[in-house]
């Protein structure tokens, strides 16, 4: 009798209280071997055959397999996911909301100039959940055109061979990189575009239009040589500038300001001020449809009449500087019919003791008074109104606007206090006297006044004396204390002077000097300004070369000391960038008065830093917090009034062959880049 045959395991299963199984499954595995061996010779000889096909067609396969994955996704395909399908976040980047559609909110890096919290960023309505990529740093690379890629023919299927596999996924690569780096660049809550100036979209303005005054000729367009081809470097800036005002029509329209991360406004005045400031932008640019919309606008929706506080210097270089300049352009009587009204309006605050005009008005109520917090207004809001409200004189033939301007030069000019024609920065509206004394700079709340200076006597005709005597006076007095070169490449920089203690801190506000000194040369003053203006316009230049996003800080210090390090030194608090127009504005002078074309070349650098680095997707640029990050610049969720009626204007002034658009003998541009004719005699 045969015992019974043996098994070889046991197949136990337990269970808990808890209803949790338990399988010997170590004893299970095993059985498969023993399966394994009972096949014949034959079949694991078959199996194991198939095996070693299977692994060497997924080793062929393996390079077209890790191009494609290595290749970045078409920008196409991830913009139109849903927010199901792509909620993928590069690490450290927070999302982009969508406070409509219930997202989590995400802050916009970087405080708004207020010192409050401004709303949250959100994207564009097509995709809240869009992947967020850090910003590359910046490289100087040439980007194809388009049309520059090969054509290329398909010829057989793709998994052929190797190579074909190889080059089909290197093209693919490639036109993917090209369409990125065209279409998207990211970082941190805003998108922004990068700067597609290699095929510009058609200009709006080949539409027909009335001709423009005899005294405004129509620019001519500048193709350039650039590494990508030939850019028309004016329909370049045409194209920023409608950038611009697509964001401000679709988000801000009729408000002061444009808020273009959160796609809202702010309103300082209420007065529409980027609409006004950008009016003889428009013209310019010969951009009819958006100065009509702008034009329909004003005659039918701007009003002074509101219970409203405006500070009397910016109103005056902004709006009522802009009326005056577009009624000059163009001829239409609306706009001087405006400034008329603004300007009688704006008289209350020359009421004063002293007759130094109070900083603020209310323009409903015709009540004036000084800030909360002092008596006391600053020298430039006092004395770089001139020019407009004279003008609004010779042009109304009511002398009362002219006369309180003049009544307020006269006094500084022979005030106590000077420094070799250096002026303290503030100045009493009661006593008529300068306070802070002992305080020097070319910089914030005095930097208009040497401006102002001299473009009055311009635009007077040259005839009155003591305007230029206390500019030339001015000038002298800056070589004398403020001027400084730097150690390590010997820049030559305007510093500042407090209690006769030397500080090498320069506003880039001060870049208006360079174009200054070349238009008081250009006027049959010493050649020695306009060196001066050449060597400082190289400092300026700097101030953004040395910059890692090609954009200049809003305050600069100077290294004094020889050696290999960097001229120009910033410290945190003064790494932000405003979008400030200074130093294109003197790189316009500058070429105007010399035709060397490394101006326009620095000018087009600028540019395109700010298409780089500012430029929102939407519509909109923005000013940003940090000019040495590259990769986080930090949009300050802003873009002030002067960035299309300043800076824009300027660099499309800049880029123009036709020196009689805006002839600089015909023009005075106050400063606010508002262009007022210099008159034809002395004012009576």
């Amino acid at each position: 009798m045969y015992p019974p045959s043996r098994k070889d395991f046991i197949s136990l299963t337990l269970s808990d209280p808890h209803s949790h199984a338990y399988n010997n499954g170590k004893h299970r595995r095993q059985s498969c071997w023993r399966k394994w061996k009972q096949l014949s010779r034959l079949q694991r000889s078959l199996i194991l055959f198939l095996l070693a096909l299977l692994l060497i067609l997924g080793l062929l396969s393996y390079p077209s397999i890790r191009e494609q994955w290595r290749a970045p996704p078409d920008p196409e395909d991830w913009l139109d996911a849903n927010d199901r399908d792509l909620n993928v976040l590069a690490p450290g980047v927070d999302p982009v909301l969508d406070p409509a559609a219930g997202k989590v909110p995400v802050p916009v890096a970087g405080p708004h100039l207020a010192p409050a919290p401004h709303p949250d960023a959100e994207t564009e309505p097509r995709g809240p959940n869009l992947l967020i990529l850090p910003k590359p740093p910046l490289k100087k690379k040439t980007l194809l055109n388009r049309r520059g890629l090969p054509s290329l023919q398909k010829e057989g299927n793709v998994s052929d061979t190797v190579g074909k596999q190889e080059e089909a996924a290197a093209v693919q690569q490639e036109e993917a990189e090209v369409e990125k780096d065209k279409k998207i660049v990211s970082w941190r809550g805003a998108m922004i575009e990068a700067d597609q100036a290699t095929e510009p979209p058609p200009s709006a303005t080949v539409k027909e239009a009335a001709a423009l005054p005899a005294a405004v000729n129509l620019p001519d367009t500048v193709p350039v040589e650039v590494s990508t081809g030939t850019v028309d470097r004016l329909e370049t800036v045409r194209d920023a500038f409608r950038h611009a005002w697509k964001g401000y029509k679709d988000h801000a329209w009729g408000r002061d300001e444009l808020k273009p991360i959160s796609k809202s406004f702010s309103e300082w005045f209420g007065l529409g001020l980027t609409l006004i400031d950008a009016l003889d932008t428009m013209w310019i640019m010969d951009l009819k449809e958006e100065f009509a919309e702008a034009r329909s606008w004003i005659e039918k929706d701007l009003t002074f009449s509101k219970n409203v506080d405006v500070n009397l210097f910016e109103t005056t270089i902004r709006v009522l500087g802009g009326l005056l300049s577009t009624y000059h352009l163009s001829g239409d009587q609306l706009f001087l019919d405006k400034a008329k009204d603004l300007g009688s309006r704006l008289m209350p605050a020359f009421k004063t003791p002293s007759k130094i005009p109070f900083s603020d008005v209310n323009i409903g109520k015709g009540t004036a008074h000084p800030p909360r917090w002092t008596s006391d207004s600053t020298l430039a809001e006092v004395t770089s109104i001139q020019l407009e409200f004279r003008e609004l004189s010779r042009l109304t033939q009511d002398p009362q606007y002219q006369e309180v301007v003049n009544e307020v030069t006269k006094q500084v000019h022979k005030l106590p206090g000077k420094h070799d024609g250096l002026v303290p920065m503030f100045i009493n509206t009661n006593s008529g006297q300068f306070t802070h004394k002992g305080v020097f700079t070319l910089g914030a709340r005095a930097d208009s006044y040497y401006e102002y200076l001299l473009k009055q006597w311009i635009q007077g005709g040259k005839t009155e004396d003591d305007l230029l005597e206390d500019y030339i006076q001015a000038i002298e007095g800056v070589k004398k204390h403020l001027l400084r070169q730097t150690g390590p490449s010997r820049l030559t920089f305007i510093g500042e002077l407090n209690h006769n203690r030397f500080n090498p801190k320069m506003d880039h506000l001060v870049c208006f000097l360079p174009g200054t000194l070349a238009l008081g040369a250009h006027n049959g003053l010493s050649g020695d300004h306009m060196d001066l203006a050449v060597q400082l316009m190289e400092t300026c230049h700097q101030m953004y070369q040395q910059m890692e996003t090609g954009l200049s800080p809003e305050i600069a210090h100077f290294s004094l000391q020889p050696g290999d390090g960097q001229d120009v030194v910033v410290k945190p608090a003064d790494r932000h960038n405003l979008l400030r127009p200074e130093t294109v504005e003197s790189l316009f002078y500058m070429f105007r008065f010399t035709k060397d074309t490394k101006y326009r070349d620095w000018g087009w650098d600028i540019l395109q830093s700010f298409n780089n680095y500012t430029k929102v997707s939407g519509g909109g640029y923005t000013s940003i917090n940090n000019v040495r990050d590259p990769k986080n610049p930090g949009p300050r969720d802003k873009m002030e009034s002067f960035f299309l009626g300043e800076t824009l204007k300027y660099l499309y002034l800049l880029f123009s062959n036709d020196t009689e658009l805006l002839s600089l003998d015909k023009f005075i541009f106050n400063t606010e880049a508002h262009p007022l004719p210099i008159w034809p005699s002395a004012p009576k």
